[in-house]
């Protein structure tokens, strides 16, 4: 299974900068970075953080790709 999301649409929408998302869910710059690759799994409370600022449910912004 593979998890995908739409952060950087939703930072993008909300015109949020990396550093600006990061330093409100407080993470580091790289970890949004590396969550917009796909290459970081979030953990279901940052999930929930990030799904906060944007207002959003969190199956609004990840999602489950079966593979």
């Amino acid at each position: 299974m593979k998890i995908n999301n739409r952060v950087k649409e939703m930072r993008a929408r909300h015109n949020l900068t990396q550093e600006k998302l990061a330093k409100s869910v407080n993470v580091t710059r790289q970890t949004i970075v590396a969550l917009e690759k796909g290459s970081y799994t979030p953990s279901l409370l940052l999930a929930m953080q990030i799904a906060s600022v944007f207002e959003s449910q969190v199956e609004e912004i990840f999602t489950i790709e079966e593979e």
